[in-house]
């Protein structure tokens, strides 16, 4: 896999909601070469303090070179990261990982809850790029309207209907976002792309396995490097071992991992 270290400019900065943050970096290298599941390792601020990088999802590039990535402020690099300004440069090392796999011959369901939904926006663009006939189907879930509205807006922008549930029941189906999953007619042929905390991705892994659709999750874990080198990101498997999220994923076939309730 290809990767490169770049020296990013900070195009634009957008506090979303009080602790949720999209950045747009200009790095045409990472940008040209990046597919939707993919990460970037970026080093939040300009001492050893923090001292390593902290790894995002990338939730679309442009062509004119620029990628963006879609954020909750939660410690101290998030929070460097929020506070950056335009015309910023920042050390980025991407695009890394292996994504998402489109399956062209079945009809596309992309399911996000939270911070999990940022990749999500990148495979959308995508899938209708090589399947314009084949439609995808969006189910989001958030904790409320606040979190959740934002992001519905930019899958509108793509002609995505987006189908929401919100725990407070602020915005869309008030309770579980496998509920809404369970309620739409996705046909017989469906491959489910998955990103999200990890009790959603069990149930939305189950709930596939019982219909017999494809199901795809993007692991969400802690890394320290990014590429397989420190093995704190590591996952169990179906087949027995460990794999490496950072490099044998984020991405994973849901069949191929260990789930626990």
């Amino acid at each position: 896999m290809s990767q490169i270290q770049e020296k990013t400019q900070v195009i634009r900065l957008e506090q979303l909601t009080s602790d949720i943050v999209r950045l747009t970096l200009e790095a045409p290298n990472i940008a040209s070469i990046a597919n939707p599941g993919q990460f970037v390792m970026i080093r939040t601020g300009n001492s050893n303090d923090p001292l390593l990088r902290r790894p995002f999802s990338i939730s679309q590039t442009s062509s004119d070179g620029c990628f963006q990535i879609l954020f909750k402020v939660v410690g101290r690099g998030t929070s460097l990261l929020s506070h950056c300004r335009e015309g910023e440069y920042l050390s980025v090392l991407g695009p890394l990982g292996r994504g998402y796999r489109i399956d062209t011959q079945r009809r596309a369901c992309l399911v996000g809850g939270g911070m999990g939904i940022a990749p999500l926006l990148f495979l959308g663009k995508r899938v209708l790029r090589k399947c314009p006939d084949l439609r995808p189907v969006v189910v989001l879930g958030a904790k409320n309207r606040e979190e959740l509205a934002p992001l519905i807006d930019d899958f509108a922008a793509l002609g995505l209907k987006v189908h929401a549930a919100t725990d407070d029941g602020s915005l869309g189906h008030h309770g579980l976002l496998t509920d809404v999953l369970k309620a739409l007619d996705l046909g017989s042929r469906c491959m489910t792309y998955v990103c999200g905390p990890k009790q959603m991705m069990t149930a939305v892994h189950l709930f596939c396995r019982s219909m017999h659709y494809g199901c795809q999750v993007s692991v969400e874990t802690s890394m320290a490097c990014g590429m397989g080198a420190c093995l704190g990101c590591i996952v169990p498997l179906e087949k027995g071992g460990y794999g490496h999220s950072c490099s044998d994923g984020p991405v994973f076939d849901a069949e191929d991992l260990v789930w626990t309730l």
